[in-house]
């Protein structure tokens, strides 16, 4: 993969979803890729709100070690855009040009700062382009 990608919570939260062996699978070699390859990133809030899923509301959720590990091992690594002023008016711009939720423009964003070119989302309009940066579902051939 030369592209490099931005993460939404949603591809961490599927890696743990035992349910849907299809799209864990997905979300897990997107992972791994970033890590491995050093091609994919997240942003603060893709840790926040994975934690507050992870710790709260999964089937069976993450103990404190557990998280704890998580957290050094595969999004420290990973997490590259945080919080800033800069970053908040972009996803203002986003919000009012395209139409998203504040929190969606505030992840089109971190991937813009980023320099991402993909963005691998469930939540968003598949293909749709962004200045430089395409949402892609990776689940969209698995569904």
């Amino acid at each position: 993969m030369k592209d490099k990608y931005f993460l939404d919570t949603n591809i961490v939260i599927y890696s743990f979803d035992s349910d849907n062996e299809s799209k864990q699978a997905i979300a897990r070699r997107l992972i791994a890729q970033a890590l491995g390859y050093q091609s994919g990133c997240i942003s603060y809030q893709v840790v926040q709100e994975f934690l507050n899923v992870a710790l709260r509301k999964f089937n069976r959720p993450l103990s404190s070690s557990d998280a704890q590990k998580y957290i050094t091992a595969t999004l420290e690594p990973l997490c590259e855009i945080y919080s800033s002023i800069p970053l908040y008016h972009k996803a203002i711009e986003i919000q009012e040009r395209w139409q998203f939720s504040f929190y969606d423009s505030v992840i089109i964003s971190a991937a813009l700062t980023a320099n991402c070119t993909v963005l691998y989302s469930e939540d968003m309009q598949h293909e749709q382009k962004i200045e430089d940066l395409v949402i892609i579902n990776p689940f969209v051939m698995s569904e």
